[in-house]
Parts: C-alpha cells; sequence; structure tokens
C-alpha cells in the first residue's frame, strides 16, 4: 500500500491573486515567499538554506535567485488559486480536502450582537457590551469579538486568558455562540496574556473591531490553547473520511488536528514546527508495515510569523520544515508514495499588517515512481490537491464533493 503525506505550509502563498487587492490595494504587492528570501538574504548575509524546497521544485513555481531553478527529481509543480473567498485557514484546509466553500458568509459580529448575545444570556451567561464597541463581554471575562487575522466578517473568536477562566468555559462559551453564528469558523482561544484583554482591543477592517491577538502575547507566553468550531459540512465527501471509509489509516497532524473532521483518524494536535514534523515522520514510518495510507499535517508557526510581522522566524521556520521534507522524502520511496507540499493561503510578513494575505500557493508533488518532471497549470481551487491525494491512494476522486486531479494536466518540462 502507499502513503501520500500532504504536508501544509500555513500562510505560505507565492504571490498574489488578481483580486488580492480588493479589500486591501497594498496586497497586490504580496508575496510571502520571495519576501522571506529577500528580507532573509539581507539580514543574515546568506540565502535561506532550503535544498528539498528545490528539489521539490519550488523555484519552478516560483523563479528566484535563491531557489534552485532545476532538480533532478521527477517531480510535478504548480500553484492552486484558493477556491474559497478570503484567505482563511479553516476555509483552505475544507477546500483541500474537498468541501466546496464558494459560499463562505461573510458577517461581522456587529450586525449580530442581538442573536448572539441573546443566546449566551439563554444558556445562563452574564453578557455586556464592551465600551459600547460592538463585541460582548461574556462573565467579565471572555471576549467575543470579530477576529482580526482573516479577512473581514469570515470568522468570530471567543477569547480569554486562562488566567482567568479554564478553556473548557471558553469552548462551551464558542459553542453557544456557534449555534446562532452564520460564518465559517467561531475560535475559542484561551492563553497567558500580558495584560488585561481590553487593552489589545482595536479596530479591524471592513468596520470590524476585535482581539489584536498577537499584540496579547498569547502566541509568545506559552500554554496557547485553540478550538475551531466550523461550520457545519458534509465530511463525507472529504478525503479523510473517504480514505478513512476504504480501510486506510489516516493520520491528522498540527493544526490539521483540530480543524479536520474523521471520526477514525489518528489526531497528533501540535504547534511547535518540530513536534509537527515529529508525529508526521512517526505516521509515515509507522505506515511503512504495508499499511500506507494518508498523512495530512499542518506547521502553524510559519503563519505565526506571518502574523507577527516577523520575517526572521518566518525563514527560521522555512529552514526547520525543510530538513524534515529531507526526511521524509527518504521515506517516501515506495512506488505510489506522494509528499505534496502546499499552503493555505500567503500571510506576506513584510505586507505592513498581521492579516493573511490572498496568494497562490505552491503544488509540489515528489512522485519516485515517475519519469519527467511534470509542469501543472494553475488549479483553480485547493479542492485539486486533495482531489490529486486520493488519485494517489486509489480511491474514488468522484466521491469528493469537489475537486480534480493534477497530475496528467501539465507538460513535461523542457
Amino acid at each position: 500500500m502507499s502513503t501520500t503525506v500532504i504536508v501544509v505550509i500555513d500562510g505560505f502563498g507565492v504571490g498574489p491573486m488578481p483580486d488580492a487587492g480588493a479589500l486591501r490595494p497594498g496586497d497586490l504587492t504580496a508575496d510571502t515567499c520571495g519576501h522571506v528570501l529577500d528580507h532573509c538574504r539581507a539580514s543574515l548575509g546568506r540565502p535561506l538554506r532550503l535544498p528539498a524546497l528545490g528539489a521539490l521544485g519550488l523555484g519552478l513555481v516560483h523563479p528566484h535567485p535563491d531557489l534552485a531553478r532545476r532538480t533532478s527529481r521527477p517531480v510535478a509543480v504548480g500553484r492552486a488559486a484558493l477556491g474559497y473567498p478570503g484567505a482563511d485557514t479553516f476555509a483552505g484546509h475544507q477546500t483541500m480536502m474537498g468541501a466546496d466553500f464558494s459560499r463562505v458568509t461573510v458577517a461581522p459580529l456587529g450586525g449580530h450582537l442581538d442573536e448572539v448575545s441573546g443566546a449566551l444570556k439563554s444558556a445562563g451567561h452574564l453578557v455586556e457590551p464592551l465600551r459600547g464597541q460592538p463585541l460582548l463581554l461574556v462573565d467579565g471575562a471572555v471576549l467575543v469579538h470579530d477576529n482580526l487575522e482573516a479577512d473581514p466578517g469570515i470568522n468570530w473568536n471567543t477569547s480569554a486568558r486562562l488566567d482567568d477562566i479554564s478553556f473548557d468555559r471558553i469552548v462551551s462559551i464558542a459553542r453557544t455562540v456557534r449555534a446562532v453564528a452564520p460564518v465559517a469558523r467561531v475560535i475559542a482561544v484561551g492563553g497567558h496574556a500580558d495584560g488585561a484583554l481590553a487593552t489589545y482591543v482595536r479596530d479591524g477592517d471592513g468596520g470590524t473591531v476585535g482581539l489584536d491577538t498577537p499584540a496579547t502575547g498569547f502566541y509568545r507566553n506559552g500554554g496557547l490553547q485553540v478550538r475551531h468550531l466550523g461550520v457545519d459540512l458534509d465530511h463525507t465527501g472529504q478525503l479523510p473520511d473517504i480514505a478513512a471509509r476504504a480501510g486506510l489509516p489516516v493520520t491528522l497532524v498540527g493544526k490539521a488536528a483540530d480543524i479536520l473532521a474523521c471520526e477514525a483518524a489518528v489526531r497528533r494536535p501540535a504547534v511547535a514546527t518540530a513536534e509537527v514534523l515529529e508525529h508526521t515522520l512517526a505516521a509515515v514510518q509507522g505506515g511503512r508495515g504495508g499499511q500506507g495510507g494518508l498523512v495530512v499535517a499542518n506547521v502553524q508557526e510559519s503563519d505565526l510569523a506571518g502574523h507577527q510581522q516577523d520575517t526572521g522566524r518566518y525563514g527560521s521556520v522555512l529552514e526547520q520544515v525543510d530538513v524534515g521534507l529531507t526526511e521524509l522524502m527518504g521515506l517516501l520511496t515506495a512506488p505510489g508514495d506522494r509528499l505534496v507540499v502546499t499552503a493555505d493561503h500567503g500571510n506576506d510578513p513584510t505586507i505592513g499588517h498581521a492579516y493573511h494575505t490572498r496568494e497562490y500557493v505552491p503544488v509540489l508533488i515528489h512522485r519516485p515512481d515517475a519519469a519527467g518532471i511534470e509542469l501543472l497549470p494553475d488549479a483553480a481551487t485547493l479542492a485539486d490537491v486533495g482531489a490529486t491525494a486520493a488519485a494517489a491512494l486509489g480511491l474514488d476522486v468522484a466521491a469528493l464533493t469537489t475537486g480534480a486531479t493534477l497530475l496528467g494536466r501539465g507538460r513535461e518540462a523542457p
């Protein structure tokens, strides 16, 4: 049995989509990959060490002086448009696994305060507006607010300091909000802040108001806990569920373990890149006994570096990931094995804001049993990445809600 591993480098865009400037015109200059490479060369005095990404053909997708322009490996390479509105991790992963997310509801919290407040009060909570702003303070500790790290109106957050309230209670409040929310995600967030959360409330784009989560110290201070409560989807039409029903082992690693649905999956949640890579490698090694299967791993620290506008940290994460990709390619050598490296959106740390950026993402496919290099056409949706993985595993691509395999649609590299 073959093994297919999908590694999602969260927030690793390779240049703006045509509509990237619809909300913020400056985003038409977004280029997460290129700008991180440029900045790190200038700050380190050397190019980033990315031999695995070079061998996988990143330089063919995104030509750059610091990336190899040729590879001897029989890869298939291209890029994908997102296939959903905005630029969002949850929508990106759901789309990649085969869900149709083209009609995500965009709804700032300010237009739904009455029904959210009513639901929370009916559940027995004390609810009050915070300083007359369009967000809610629940039980004196939990903020219900617009998510400022994605495009306006795609996600809402329930956030609190773990010093003030348990994470279970934060999640309980989030579930009440989820029951009436029309948006893609309600995200429960608990962490250790540098001060009172109200200090970090600010205006976002499109009339949104929310917590500046990176500024709170949640990402720096350790102990961060996050739970993603997504909109109802038919998960039976997504890749993990289809693979599990076919009897294949499914392992979800990192943030993928938090946001993808599959009852049969082994879940290995983690934030630290080293831990994500360790779990991914262990899942592949465990499948070498003949079971094969599907592994989906999300590297989150690249996205966190983008939100923090920390280009140096972003480059360091890429180098760390590259070492892990080298090890994965060394394991995935059997006929039919596949390693797919991609992303869910962009997050350019040089763009001047802490939001995601709407960029194309790379699609780099390691296929040890193939001959030659295939240059793939631009995919219209991330769902084609999941469909390509389904085909590699011998699954029925038509069982996915949406998506078509990319392999065989390209041209041979000269």
